[in-house]
């Protein structure tokens, strides 16, 4: 996708697929789940650990907040593919994330524990992906928060892009000037 000028989202929007996803399409998503801890250790490690608590944008979170964000809702995202492949069409629960980021342990904890929580995560998450089969990917859980019900595929596309949307967050805010 190219850039966008919208801070906010700067590789643009999430595009889901509307029918399920070839092999190879699959492998794509699935490695940059499989790719972001590295992805995102790097960065981190580029911008400091004083800068992580700048904001990415005006009005934006802190890096800190993006990393343990980022940790947050992939933990959510693992559950509900979980759910997924052994309930039928569950209702998954919706969370308010900017909540979630003003809660204590963002601002108390270093950002190094919920990069090793991403990196043990993800890989435990890449496995359950790479032994799913067709069938399991068309599987699907309600999101009431948004009204709709999600196959894995579609929600394999969406933690790929919402990987890739924070880790761009954190990449401008390594390239600001300061």
């Amino acid at each position: 996708m190219p850039p966008s000028p919208d801070l906010r989202y700067p590789i643009g929007q999430p595009t889901l697929p509307a029918g399920p996803l070839t092999a190879p399409e699959r492998a794509t998503f699935i490695q940059q789940i499989a790719e972001l801890p590295v992805q995102l250790n790097t960065v981190a490690r580029e911008i400091g650990g004083v800068r992580l608590l700048e904001p990415y944008r005006p009005g934006g979170w802190t890096g800190r907040q993006v990393i343990h964000h980022l940790a947050d809702s992939h933990i959510n995202s693992y559950t509900r593919f979980r759910l997924a492949l052994t309930e039928e069409r569950p209702t998954v629960r919706p969370y308010d994330e900017h909540a979630w980021a003003e809660l204590p342990d963002v601002e108390a904890t270093p950002v190094t524990v919920s990069l090793t929580l991403l990196e043990a995560l993800h890989i435990r998450w890449t496995v359950l992906l790479h032994h799913l089969t067709e069938a399991q990917w068309q599987r699907t859980f309600y999101h009431p928060g948004n009204d709709r019900d999600y196959t894995l595929d579609q929600a394999l596309v969406l933690y790929a892009w919402h990987g890739q949307h924070h880790l761009a967050h954190l990449t401008g805010l390594r390239d600001q000037k300061t």
